[in-house]
Order: structure tokens, then sequence, then C-alpha cells
């Protein structure tokens, strides 16, 4: 079977660790070469072990040597972004006019403040990093899409639920779910799609932050076996919304979250 994605350039943004990783992983696996930014001192090695086992993906007949590099990219800089670019061009198999053709934003804060205790830092500090890089991304990348490429927005179900003490956070979703709509509306002229994954309660090591109580009553309240997803489940919509059967897919916000919340 032809790899979906094969010879793709895939940016992932926050692709060093959890969902993001997995994410990487997952696009590689479809034939994508991939740019895994990180921003984080901490995570350069997480970010160098993905490298290594993206590029020791098995060859197949219908894919080159698997390709991946990681870039550590502080995403609050807007000096940052021509950077990020120029190194996933380098992944690009057409040198003469090489390409972009998938972007992950995948990135983000969340910062656990009551609305008595925001502050105009913690408000830049979210929206810079959850809606503001984003667009810089795009903005930077747009004189190198190829036709037909694919923009995925990761989001979350508190994009369009009130969570207590996650205002910035959810409202940031919120923002990055009307971008999703508006980008498509701009961008389909030439086949290009833009999309959302709104993801609900995920088994990562951020959920292992939530008391007990909670994420039992996340649980209970999952129609799909009560139970937490997976970032393989994640990924897979990814992979999917980034290939070409997702072509006449575009402005929506798909809720991965077996059914916690239902739009």
């Amino acid at each position: 079977m032809t790899l979906p994605l094969v010879d793709k350039v895939a940016i992932i943004t926050g692709g060093s660790r959890g969902l993001g990783a997995d994410m990487a992983i997952a696009l590689a696996k479809a034939g994508a070469k991939v740019a895994i930014i990180y921003t984080s001192e901490s995570s350069t090695v997480s970010a160098t072990e993905i490298v290594a086992q993206i590029n020791s993906l098995p060859i197949t007949s219908q894919s080159s040597t698997p390709s991946a590099i990681s870039l550590q990219a502080d995403l609050r800089d807007s000096a940052s972004f021509p950077k990020i670019i120029s190194s996933a061009l380098t992944l690009s198999s057409t040198s003469e006019d090489p390409k972009i053709n998938i972007i992950v934003n995948n990135a983000a804060v969340q910062l656990a403040l009551p609305i008595s205790d925001i502050t105009p830092q913690s408000f830049i500090d979210t929206y810079n990093l959850n809606v503001l890089a984003p667009i810089l991304l795009l903005q930077a990348a747009l004189p190198h899409l190829a036709p037909n490429s694919r923009i995925i927005n990761i989001s979350s179900v508190g994009g369009r639920s009130g969570f207590a003490g996650l205002s910035l956070y959810c409202s940031s979703k919120a923002a990055l779910e009307g971008l999703t709509r508006s980008w498509a509306a701009e961008l389909g002229e030439n086949g290009t799609t833009v999309n959302a994954v709104a993801c609900g309660p995920i088994q990562t090591d951020m959920l292992d932050t939530i008391p007990e109580r909670i994420k039992g009553r996340q649980k209970e309240d999952t129609p799909v076996e009560k139970r937490f997803g997976t970032k393989e489940e994640v990924s897979n919509v990814v992979v999917w919304l980034a290939g070409e059967g997702s072509g006449w897919v575009s402005g929506q916000t798909i809720n991965v979250s077996g059914g916690w919340t239902m739009y």
C-alpha cells in the first residue's frame, strides 16, 4: 500500500513530547518528512530521540529514506519563524522549488488561574503561544505552501466548554478554532484545507496532574468505553486530516473525545 504522505514536508510545533511526539512519529510512518519544533532546552534529548526513531524507520518501496529534523525555537519570538521555515525546507525532495505541505500547530501553554489572578503578562504569555504563534508560522510558510496543503490546529474541548480556572486556555483555544474557520475560507482556492482537532481527556503526563475525583467523573461521562483516549487515537485523526482522503473537509473542528463532548 502506498504511504499516504510520501515525501510530504510537515512541521509540528511542540513535537518533542506527549501528543506532539506521537503525532510526529505517526506522520513519519505515513511517509512525511517531519520538522519537530520544540522550545525548552530540557526537551532537546527527547527531540533528538524522536528524530533518531523516525530516521530508523524501515524504508519502503513507496518512500525515500525516512527523515526528520528537530529545531529549538522560541515560538514567542517573531524572529524564530523564518528559521523554522528555512529548516523545514531542507527536508523537501525538490531542491529547486522546495515546498511545505503540512503544518500542525500543537504547541500550547495551559495556565491554571482564576479570573482574580490573571495578569496582563499571563494573558500575553498564553495568547502569544496559543494564538499568535500559529498566525506567524502560517505567515512565514505562505510563500512556500504547496497546493493542497494541510493546516491542522490542535485545539481542546475546552474551546467550547467552560472550565473553572482555565479561562485563558479555553478562550485561546476558542480563538484558534475561529482562526481555523477564517483560514479555511481564505486558503481553499488551491485545494488547501484548514481544520482543528479538539482533544478530550487523553492519557498523557498532563492528565496525571488532574485530581482523581475529576478524572473519575470524566471517565464516567465518556460514552465510548468509559475511558480516556490514547495519543494514537488523536494521531490517527491528524494523519487522516493531513492526507488526500480529507480533501473535502475544511473549516471544521473534529472532536476527538469519545463523545465526552459532542458538536
